[in-house]
């Protein structure tokens, strides 16, 4: 696989020339941002939605959150200009782990320095103004993508109206961290993630998202969907799945970027260097929507309704039997919980 494959559904790319500096000391010697948009820039140049993708997600918006991006829906681009930008770290086109050395010509692999979710921010911020935009109607992050919106709110709190957060936290919990953790443990233990090649940690990879796939979903989704309803001695279902969501993922990202952007989930803190979280939450002036989903033993409804609490936001909880990856699969609910905050 080459790092063209990659690159996403037809973006857009900004490229930012010098040096970037990451908050952790490394250096980027240049930058690319992969992005999508939809519907055009009013003449004000205000009518915007941004929206921040999650952990393995990729810019186009229309391709990962169906049903958003239509007229009536809630990225209708007859009404708004809809950006998504591609986060540092990820391989579907912005400066990655698989991205080229400008001096060597040979993709980063594990000598990529070290990311923040403020690191990818900053490029957002960059971004922005390349496009001229000059104030975003709504942000929206669910999932890591809500890391990325919070932060971006209290870097620049005067440039939001609203900011819509859903299954998200202002600091990644220890119960994260761990499941972060034994993921990498995962892509270690791949002999092949120490070699210089595109595909090297392709098993270890597999395994981390098979992992995953426990504290995205639940035993309710699990034990609902992946029943076997004959008796088996072995070729079970719920198996066989957790195989396939290896491979699936395997198909689309990987290892070197997956392992950086777990690293830069583990050190979000919106209060770093900002006296904790409460001071750096009460920065945020835009009219905030915080949204839980009942089911989600990541970002846990009472963590996430304590969040909402100290922001002082509007709160909502969406039911889903899908636990984690409900902030996904229940769009319509979001959509109609959303909608009502634009009009």
């Amino acid at each position: 696989m080459h790092y063209a494959e990659y690159a996403g559904r037809c973006p857009q790319f900004f490229h930012l020339g010098g040096p970037f500096a990451l908050e952790a000391g490394g250096v980027l010697p240049d930058l690319t941002v992969a992005y999508h948009t939809y519907g055009t820039l009013n003449e004000a140049r205000d009518n915007v939605i941004w929206v921040c993708h999650a952990l393995t997600a990729n810019s186009d918006v229309a391709e990962w959150w169906p049903g958003t991006v239509v007229e009536g829906g809630l990225l209708d681009p007859t009404r708004y200009f809809i950006v998504c930008a591609n986060k540092l770290g990820s391989p579907y086109g912005s400066t990655s782990p698989i991205t080229p050395r400008p001096e060597t010509g040979e993709p980063w692999y594990l000598d990529f320095p070290t990311l923040t979710v403020r690191d990818m921010v900053r490029s957002y911020q960059e971004l922005r103004q390349a496009l001229g935009i000059r104030h975003i109607r709504m942000i929206i992050g669910g999932s890591t993508g809500g890391c990325q919106a919070m932060e971006w709110a209290i870097a620049e709190p005067e440039l939001f109206d609203h900011v819509a957060l859903t299954v998200t936290l202002p600091k990644t919990t220890p119960w994260i961290v761990a499941d972060s953790e034994a993921q990498r443990m995962a892509i270690e233990a791949d002999p092949t993630f120490a070699e210089r090649r595109i595909d090297g940690g392709k098993a270890g990879l597999a395994t981390a998202r098979a992992m995953s796939m426990l504290i995205y979903r639940n035993s309710v989704a699990f034990n609902r969907t992946q029943h076997d309803p004959e008796e088996k001695l072995a070729g079970f279902r719920a198996a066989s799945y957790q195989r396939y969501q290896g491979e699936k993922l395997c198909r689309r990202f990987n290892a070197h970027c997956y392992y950086r952007l777990l690293e830069a989930l583990d050190s979000h803190d919106v209060g770093r260097g900002r006296g904790g979280v409460a001071e750096a939450l009460g920065r945020i002036t835009a009219r905030t929507v915080v949204m839980a989903v009942d089911t989600d033993i990541m970002f846990t409804e009472p963590e996430v309704r304590e969040m909402a609490r100290l922001l002082g936001a509007d709160y909502h909880v969406v039911h889903s039997d899908y636990g984690h990856d409900g902030f996904l699969i229940e769009t319509p609910a979001i959509s109609r919980i959303l909608m009502r905050y634009l009009e």
